[in-house]
């Protein structure tokens, strides 16, 4: 399987398209042209209006220039999209400073290039071109042209309402910036986490894969091993009585390793079992109690007591095995063997309707700060284990990872902490409705009791 990283793939599928930067300066380029033409000779308003079609054609050239110098494809990486964003913005205060500065309405425009950042960039960019906006604003402020007004007049706004201007471009332009971030953030952080989930589903499928290959391995196997085994009986029937000792070793010593492969390759044959006819569900179906008992047997040598318990109503259920559940239960019970401080509880119940799992340590519990998100990506459990060390390096992915996996097949995960006075822990419990958590299960066949046959009414049964 090759090794791929998602938070790598992501990070370059955040890299925006040159033609989306290309697309969205023409945009900009004919509303500036519509604006300048519709106040010059629509409104009869006293423009610069060859100065301001050069800056206008700036922008133009600098598209033609892209768009010939690279294909629609090609991905910017984050300089490069933060230098046409900050160019965009000199443009812009270009136009601005021919046209009255901050006293024109479209000074607001200021924010479009900070907005897109911080949707598709890192924040530090972003604050990059905050400050460059701001700065371009507080200039404009100052030093700007005349607002353009009819030829019987000229107009001149109170500094006041340019300052207020100036104000509410500083204020959008750090709430839209951090709104933005923040949205786009959590998005990548949801698609970058169920990437990692896609790669978990898809290892734990190749790891059943290779059961299948391994009986199919095995059933190929079977046939020269069949041969192997016919021969060395002949050898062994005819040397035998007139072999020397050391011939008669060898003899021995084939025959034993022909009934070791023999042995393994059975084992292989059974892995294959699943999907293979009623035969290869049987063989895939366990109870609750074996599913128990089957997560907590590689656990045994952790130094942390666990206990097991299995009570219900009625007839156990089954359940058919799911790579992806054993995978989040299992990571859920390592969690819980971290941080417990002497024992761990694994309790499975069930009625006629729902079937449970819960897992309960005796460790510090989940912290209150994150106990309401606990399971969104990012969000770590992690703090200091049973020995009181910081337990580092998780990045939030693992309890995410194994909820996701769980909820596919139809459970509720709800995580808490225990309620008891004097008791402490966290309490991690599963329920599946029960015909869900039976589906796909080969059905449980009771050994059929043949009925005596019934005495006949007419005749007395001696006692």
């Amino acid at each position: 399987m090759p090794d791929s990283d998602p938070s790598r793939l992501l990070r370059d599928a955040r890299h925006l398209r040159l033609d989306t930067f290309v697309r969205l300066r023409w945009l900009a380029i004919a509303g500036q042209s519509a604006a300048v033409i519709g106040a010059q000779f629509g409104l009869g308003l006293s423009l610069p209006f060859g100065w301001c079609f050069l800056a206008i054609a700036a922008s133009s050239w600098l598209n033609l220039g892209l768009r010939i110098r690279f294909p629609a494809s090609y991905r910017l990486s984050d300089d490069s999209a933060a230098l046409l964003l900050a160019f965009d913005i000199v443009q812009l205060a270009m136009l601005l400073f021919l046209t009255g500065g901050l006293q024109n309405p479209f000074s607001l425009l200021f924010l479009a290039p900070v907005l897109i950042s911080a949707t598709a960039l890192p924040p530090e960019r972003t604050l990059a071109l905050g400050l460059l906006a701001v700065g371009l604003a507080t200039l404009l402020a100052l030093v700007h042209r005349p607002l353009p007004w009819f030829s019987d007049g000229r107009i001149e706004l109170p500094f006041l309402y340019v300052s207020g201007v100036w104000t509410a471009i500083l204020l959008g332009t750090a709430f839209t910036g951090v709104y933005a971030w923040r949205v786009s953030e959590e998005t990548r952080q949801l698609a970058q986490a169920l990437a990692a989930t896609e790669l978990v589903l898809a290892r734990e499928q190749h790891l059943s894969q290779l059961d299948g290959l391994a009986a199919a391995a095995a059933h190929e196997l079977g046939t020269p091993l069949g041969t192997i085994m016919v021969v060395s009986k002949e050898l062994i029937r005819q040397l035998g009585p007139t072999a020397t000792p050391a011939i008669r070793d060898d003899l021995d010593l084939l025959r034993e390793q022909v009934d070791r492969c023999r042995g393994i390759l059975g084992k292989l044959t059974s892995l294959g079992s699943e999907g293979d006819g009623e035969g290869g569900g049987f063989l895939e179906t366990v109870s609750l109690s074996h599913l128990v008992e089957e997560l907590a047997a590689p656990q045994r040598a952790m130094g942390v007591a666990l206990e097991l318990s299995s009570v219900g109503e009625g007839p156990e259920p089954a359940w058919r095995r799911n790579p992806g559940v054993m995978y989040g239960l299992a990571n859920i019970l390592d969690n819980a063997l971290d941080f417990a401080e002497a024992k761990v509880c694994l309790e499975a119940r069930w009625t006629v309707e729902r079937v449970s799992l819960e897992i309960r340590d005796d460790g510090p519990g989940f912290p209150a700060e994150v106990l309401l998100r606990v399971g969104e990506p990012y969000v770590t459990t992690r703090g200091r284990n049973r020995s009181g060390e910081g337990v580092g390096g998780g990045l939030g992915l693992g309890l995410f990872i194994a909820k996701t996996l769980i909820e596919r097949s139809g459970a509720q995960i709800t995580l808490s902490n225990v309620a008891r006075p004097g008791l402490q822990g966290a309490v991690v419990r599963i329920s599946w409705a029960r015909h869900v958590f039976e589906r796909g299960a080969a059905p449980r066949h009771q050994p059929e009791i043949p009925r005596a046959a019934p005495l006949p009414t007419g005749d007395a049964a001696p006692i």
